[in-house]
Order: C-alpha cells, then structure tokens, then sequence
C-alpha cells in the first residue's frame, strides 16, 4: 500500500462541485452514526493537498450532497415520501451534467459520492450513471444491494457522540485483565441480532456477556476493555459502529454479516485483525472463539493495534488516518477508469 499511497500524496487532485445550498449540500452530521458524511466533506473541503479549484487539473469529481441531511429536512415521516431523495439527487446531477464537460465525458466514472446513511445505496438507484459508474463511497458496503467492490468503496461507520470532539483509542486492559471471552451489548433489530440475543442473552455465561440492555452498573466502553472479543452483529443495516470502537479498546473484532466488504479490504487483511462468522454458527461462537490457539489470539490482537491508525479521525487529517484511507481507496478506483476527451 506504502507505494501507491505515496504516489497518491504527490499527484491525486479533487475537484468539488460547489452548486447546491447548505444544509443538504456542502454540510453533512458530524455525530452520529452518520458523521463520516460531514466529517469528511469538512475536512475534504478544506484547503488541503488534494482539492484543485481547477476542474482541469482534477482526477476525480465530489458531489458534496449528505443524504442524512436531505432526509432530515426533506422528508416527512408522517407521509413517507421517498421520491424527495429521488428528485433532489436527479435535479443536482443534471445541473452539473449540463454546466460542466466532465460528468458526460466519463459517464459519471470518475465522480464518486459518499454516505453513512442507511439510504446511501438508495440514493443512487435514481440516476443509472450514479448507480452503475460513479464511485460510491458507503458505509452500508452490501453486496447484495449492488455494492461492487471493484468501483466502489467501504467506509468505517464511526459513532460520535458529539460533533467537537474525535474519540481516541482507549487501548484497553493487558490481557491478564482480558477475562471476559466476548461482549456485547446493543437494540434487537434487524435480521441477525435477534438470533444472537435470543440465543446468548439469557445464558449467564460469565464468559459470553450478551445484552440487549447494558445495566446502568456496567460501562459499555470498559466491558470492551476488558474482553478479548467484541461481536459486531450487523442490525437493519451491514455496517456496525461496533467494528471501530472494538479496534479503539483492542478488542478483536467478530463480524456477524452477510454480504459485507468491511472498509479498506483491498488494502487491509481483514483475516488478520478480526474474525469472522457465519449467521448459521452463532450457537457455536463460543466454541469456536474458544477453539481459536492463543498464540493466533494474540497475533490477531497486534494486528488490531496495528490498524488503529487507519480508523482515526483527525483534524487536520494526519497520514494514513481514516481520510486518508478513503481517499486512498478513491484514488485506486480511479486508476482503473479511462476517460474518452
């Protein structure tokens, strides 16, 4: 990665459409769940290395548009109209398509977008360029909805509790500390978290701490701490916060997916820093944690420390931090496209 990364640095250059009006546009959440999406057009829309301000000069094109942003404010719980997503996207793609050469001149494979919302995906459904060439950048890296990891790109979905402050890797407890075998703890909805919990909550297995709701007793942040393993179940959606905030206590992470590209697998071995499994063998995830040799526990949780760095947020944005890693994983889609002038 070092190689393409440094060619990166020296060449890559963004260019961001400046059409469209806050707050749907060039303003994204910067906490919760959703906060990858203002985060990075913050940071991104900051005089940096990588924006030009000349079209010529750029190598990919950003639609700086926050999905969240556009539900917030645009749709009506009461009515439920989801054709507002489809006409504030369609209405901005032809602005810029017909102001500008570039969209028509790639068919859109050079523009990428990027989302945390659990309506990303969606978002591009209504425009065919958008959907089948452009690169999307998604939290919800779901291949059975038309994820395709070779144009587009999986990004952390990263849980902020405030909008002025990064978390930070919290380490954790030495391993001797290390006593409980898997935690966690989180709302029964979705597809697999109801076959988790429904199997492990009740079992007053030491070992295995399930919940549902966490006792006001117990801290969620220190019962990662303290545990060599961290389920990451996905809920209504693939992606789970959970993922990252195991990495920060250096808690391997146990994906519970299907259909998942976890963020950066082409350039990260995600075999070396967590494990996963199957729906079909969560009744055996205690055997099969417990069937892991330590000495492959303790090599997976030095790869987890060693990965940490690709999961912070920083500003300003610090080499190899998880804006960097998103640009990188645009920067490598782009060299596969070829643009017809």
């Amino acid at each position: 990665m070092k190689k393409s990364y440094l060619l990166m640095e020296k060449m890559f250059k963004i260019y961001i459409y400046e059409e469209g009006e806050r707050p749907l546009f060039h303003q994204g959440p910067c906490k919760s769940i959703y906060s990858m999406e203002g985060i990075f057009m913050n940071l991104i829309e900051k005089e940096n290395n990588f924006r030009t301000k000349d079209p010529d000069k750029a190598h990919v094109y950003y639609l700086p548009f926050s999905v969240a942003m556009i539900i917030e404010h645009l749709f009506d719980p009461v009515i439920r109209d989801k054709a507002v997503l489809e006409r504030t996207i369609l209405d901005y793609v032809d602005v810029i398509s017909h102001k500008y050469p570039y969209w028509n001149r790639s068919l859109a494979a050079d523009h990428f977008m990027l989302s945390c919302h659990d309506w990303g995906p969606r978002a591009t459904w209504y425009h065919p360029l958008l959907y089948f060439n452009s690169i999307r950048a998604l939290c919800n890296a779901n291949t059975s909805e038309n994820f395709n990891p070779r144009k587009d790109v999986s990004i952390p979905e990263i849980n902020l509790a405030t909008d002025d402050k990064f978390p930070e890797i919290i380490h954790g407890s030495p391993l001797s500390n290390r006593t409980v075998l898997a935690f966690f703890a989180g709302r029964m909805h979705g597809r697999i978290r109801p076959l988790l919990l429904n199997y492990w909550k009740d079992k007053h297995d030491q070992e295995m701490q399930v919940y549902e709701h966490l006792p006001k007793e117990i801290s969620y942040h220190e019962m990662m701490k303290q545990s060599k393993y961290c389920l990451c179940p996905s809920g209504f959606e693939v992606a789970s916060p959970r993922v990252v905030e195991a990495i920060y206590a250096e808690c391997v992470p146990v994906l519970i997916s299907q259909n998942y590209i976890p963020p950066f697998s082409d350039v990260l071995d995600w075999n070396k820093f967590s494990v996963q499994v199957s729906v079909s063998d969560i009744q055996n995830l205690k055997k099969i944690l417990m069937e892991i040799p330590h000495k492959k526990y303790l090599q997976l949780q030095e790869g987890v420390k060693q990965v940490q760095q690709h999961f912070v947020m920083n500003d300003p944005p610090k080499r190899f931090d998880v804006f960097h890693m998103i640009i990188h994983s645009i920067w490598l889609r782009r060299l596969n496209v070829r643009i017809h002038s």
